[in-house]
């Protein structure tokens, strides 16, 4: 077995390294044979090897097969000793109803990286709070496909996985709040952690940044969603906050009258910690690969941002 690292307390899956094995696994949407292609071609000239779940085109549906089926599957990659990250093929919706049919404590003695976003944001959520166990969010098979992902996005996936050096410089934006803090990240799909609350897989921020992303909403569900995660407390007592993509919103016929960014740039203006929008994460092109679960660094100045991932020293 690989040795694990832990950093602040939490559990870091082990650097990949060519000749490792992965599992693809669709606990969500289906998807087609032909729409895993360009990642497994990626994957391979990375040096590794894939095993497809069973079910992985299946269907029923609009999942890829009945909950028992995607929850054998990934069971199935969480036991195999021999697979060393688990990819999530797609996202869409159905990883809420398998999260309660896993067991995951062979992670605590064996960790490997989950690896997928939008829907997926229930397994994040879930692991990094019960298990601390890092995870990460990054675009999945169904992105790789010719023009769907850019280079730099593809990159930082590689990057994140084989343990290379990860950070980030981008733009300032107009709404950003300056300031900078150190903190773990947490976080992920807007629509997914607002209909986790209350539930077993209710997200801890106390303390930590968030990081928020979301797609196809409309404006009002958008501001329904921070107010309550705003009366739920999971605002008030963040170290920071990031916001990636929030695009192809819809409106009605009487508008809104804001944006995505307005709305939530409004609702988290009375706090002091930095803020910043348009992070290159999310339902876009360049979705760039987070650890979460790690901690980070985030600065927030008038012409730059930045983010610097902690590289785990200790060793167990």
């Amino acid at each position: 077995m690989k040795k694990t690292y832990f950093q602040n307390d939490n559990l870091c899956p082990p650097s990949l390294v060519e000749g490792d094995h992965i599992g693809l696994v669709a606990p969500a949407r289906s998807i087609k044979v032909s729409e895993c292609h360009a990642a497994e071609k990626i994957f391979n000239n990375w040096g590794l090897s894939i095993s497809r779940g069973k079910h992985l085109f299946g269907q029923n549906n609009q999942f890829s097969g009945t909950d028992i089926e995607r929850a054998a599957d990934f069971q199935q990659m969480i036991d195999d000793k021999s697979i060393r990250a688990i990819f999530c093929v797609r996202g869409g919706y159905g990883s809420v109803r398998i999260v309660d049919k896993l067991d995951f404590s062979p992670l605590k003695k064996d960790p490997k990286w989950i690896v997928g976003f939008s829907d997926i944001s229930v397994f994040h959520v879930h692991l990094n709070q019960h298990y601390s166990l890092e995870t990460l969010h990054a675009a999945m098979p169904v992105n790789m496909q010719a023009n769907g992902l850019s280079q730099e996005a593809l990159q930082s996936i590689r990057d994140a996985l084989f343990g290379f050096d990860l950070s980030y410089n981008f733009g300032a934006h107009s709404f950003n709040r300056e300031g900078a803090a150190e903190a773990l990240l947490t976080g992920g799909n807007l629509s997914v952690i607002y209909s986790l609350m209350g539930s077993a897989s209710d997200i801890d921020t106390d303390g930590k940044i968030l990081f928020l992303e979301d797609l196809d909403e409309y404006l009002y569900h958008v501001d329904r969603m921070m107010q309550c995660l705003k009366r739920a407390g999971k605002l008030s007592n963040l170290a920071g906050l990031i916001i990636g993509g929030m695009n192809d919103m819809n409106d009605n016929p009487v508008p809104f009258g804001k944006t995505a960014y307005e709305i939530i740039a409004d609702i988290v203006a009375e706090y002091d910690y930095p803020v910043s929008f348009g992070f290159p994460a999310g339902h876009i092109k360049d979705n760039r690969a987070l650890i979460l679960g790690r901690k980070v660094k985030l600065k927030v100045e008038n012409n730059n941002c930045s983010l610097f991932f902690r590289t785990p020293k200790k060793l167990l």
